[in-house]
């Protein structure tokens, strides 16, 4: 059977609406079949056929718009009809929306599944091979355009579960308190992140002879050294100049001499940021941002442990600066500097970082050449149109907590479960009414661990929903199937007027993937979540933890100690002469070598 097939004539493409006309005219009128074929530009075989299966009286009972008989060529041998078929592409779309997307063979097994459990007639090769045939999807394919073969994008389970509709909610209810209680104007909100910059660049494409397999490229090692480059930019389109982390014990002012006019560094031996360098880089923002306590400025960061520094959050809170978190694991699509900033920079960094091999040719490329390759890139990257576009992206400036729609928080549906809580030693799992439609949200003085609750996204597309404090309604497999069953038998108008019912769908088949029951969460510990780090609550409970963690680390570091004066005593108290004496073979050996030592 041929993958493409060419139409060479134009028979069998006459609508059944003229058919019926023309043949009226020859039943009803008894004019000649080749008059009327050509008058009508129809085939007079074509016409004298469709004529021989009625008599007038039939033609005449016809109606124009919907006549019985079909012209043209028939899909005889197709296995599913349109309905079936259309079920089959939500199923896959829905899977790929939630992440879970199928493979090829996969989509061709659950079609050879869903023919066999319907009863439908399917071709000897399907059941040799208990799957559908190559040319089956292909066709498919064609006859649904919304579908199409994808190289996914890996992306984390954290990040696919915690961008949910009550995280986000959460994040925005910050953002607009902010902004009025403290008058913030377009021009005061910044946004603040650090990205990688390594001395190995990725190659850009090359024009090479067709028919090699591999190509290769220059690049300054197999293996780069990292230098952090922390970037700030406002909504308005400004950006601050560059910070530099290097990854050296000490920094010296020349690491940065080819670095962007104004740009600030730093050192540190892993060439992460750390408390002390975020507390260098505040100081080096608000040079230039100059905000103060009576005209204060917001600054976005994500909540990196660098960033809760309780010296770095009193600075800010003594020179103007409202720091306000991301959600964890959220900030690839509510950082404006992710979605529009760093993707164009990593491209500009390659290509001078290309241009600078080619005009250092047998040269390594040291960690002291990057910031002349950001001085290049960053200008390019950071433009007013690309930084407010990233604003606008994620709703930030000009404000709109609706920019994301249902279909983006679908990832996080897979996880939708009942929080567990502690009642008198008992494991009592959060049952919450679902009558109300809207996403709650928390405020500061709400507990962590109070649970909230909103329809399932599956279960009704048009209900928001959140992965971590949600529950789905269908608590009991029971339900869940009754629900289904009684979805599938549900009658649709076929193609012809037959109506058609769905015995059993793709999602009976393979459901869709659903996490199980949460575990058991200690107490004590508190979910990260979207927070005013500045506000005097936030302040308070990051010093308490921190002042936990230092008194850990001063236990653990004189338990330690005190092994170590112990193992001293022990091997104090121990005289000479009780030690092993020396072997025989051992004593005279040490004579011998004295004796010839003197001799010599």
């Amino acid at each position: 059977m041929p993958r493409v097939h060419k139409r060479k004539t134009t028979r069998g493409l006459v609508p059944p609406g003229l058919m019926l006309r023309a043949a009226r005219e020859v039943k009803s009128y008894n004019k000649s079949i080749r008059s009327v074929a050509k008058d009508f530009g129809i085939n007079y075989r074509t016409l004298t056929r469709y004529c021989k299966k009625f008599t007038a009286e039939e033609i005449s009972n016809m109606s124009v718009s919907t006549p019985s008989t079909r012209t043209g060529y028939q899909k005889n041998r197709q296995v599913f009809n349109d309905e079936q078929e259309a079920e089959l592409e939500n199923y896959l779309l829905l899977a790929s929306s939630v992440y879970f997307g199928l493979s090829p063979k996969e989509v061709r097994k659950i079609a050879f599944q869903l023919a066999v459990s319907n009863k439908l007639e399917v071709p000897k090769s399907w059941e040799s091979n208990q799957l559908a045939g190559a040319d089956w999807f292909t066709s498919f394919l064609k006859r649904h355009p919304t579908l199409s073969i994808r190289t996914p994008e890996a992306t984390s389970l954290a990040r696919a579960t915690s961008f949910n509709p009550h995280n986000v909610q959460n994040f925005f209810d910050n953002l607009e308190s902010v902004i009025k209680r403290n008058n913030i104007q377009p021009h005061d909100i910044w946004n603040m992140d650090e990205t990688g910059v390594t001395t190995v660049q990725k190659p850009n494409k090359v024009v090479a002879k067709k028919g090699f397999k591999q190509v290769g490229a220059i690049t300054s090692a197999e293996r780069g050294t990292l230098v952090t480059l922390a970037a700030a930019v406002s909504a308005v389109g400004n950006s601050v100049p560059p910070y530099f982390v290097f990854p050296r014990v000490h920094f010296k002012e020349h690491f940065i001499r080819d670095g962007p006019i104004g740009c600030k560094g730093g050192s540190n031996p892993s060439g992460w940021m750390t408390e002390e360098l975020f507390v260098d880089f505040l100081k080096h923002f608000h040079n230039h941002v100059k905000s103060t306590k009576e005209k204060p400025c917001l600054l976005l960061l994500d909540n990196h442990n660098s960033h809760l520094s309780i010296e770095g959050l009193n600075f800010a809170k003594e020179n103007g600066i409202v720091m306000l978190s991301f959600p964890p694991h959220c900030t690839h699509r509510l950082q404006p500097l992710d979605r529009s900033v760093y993707g164009p920079l990593k491209k500009y960094i390659n290509n001078a970082m290309d241009q600078w091999m080619i005009n250092h040719p047998g040269q390594h490329m040291t960690i002291y050449e990057i910031p002349g390759i950001i001085a290049q890139a960053f200008p390019l990257a950071a433009t007013p149109s690309n930084i407010v576009a990233g604003y606008k992206t994620c709703g930030i400036c000009p404000f709109n907590r609706d920019i994301f729609q249902e279909h983006d928080y679908m990832p996080s549906s897979v996880t939708d479960r009942p929080l567990i809580t502690v009642q008198d030693n008992e494991i009592v799992p959060n049952v919450i009414d679902n009558s109300s439609h809207n996403c709650p949200t928390e405020d500061n003085n709400t507990s962590p661990n109070e649970p909230v609750a909103s329809p399932s996204i599956l279960d009704n597309p048009a209900l928001p929903e959140d992965n971590n404090d949600f529950v789905d309604r269908a608590m009991t497999p029971e339900a869940t199937r009754q629900s289904q069953v009684l979805e599938e038998s549900t009658a649709i108008p076929g193609p012809s007027g037959v109506r058609t019912f769905l015995t059993v769908s793709p999602q009976i088949l393979k459901p869709l993937p659903k996490a199980p029951p949460r575990k058991l969460q200690r107490a004590d510990k508190r979910k990260c979540k979207s927070a005013i780090l500045t506000d005097t609550p936030e302040k308070t409970y990051l010093e308490e933890k921190k002042k936990e963690q230092d008194a850990k680390k001063k236990k653990v570091s004189k338990r330690v100690l005190s092994e170590k004066n112990e193992k001293k005593r022990v091997n104090a108290k121990v005289p000479v002469t009780d030690r092993p004496p020396l072997s025989d073979h051992f004593s005279l050996f040490t004579l011998i070598c004295v004796f010839i030592a003197r001799k010599s």
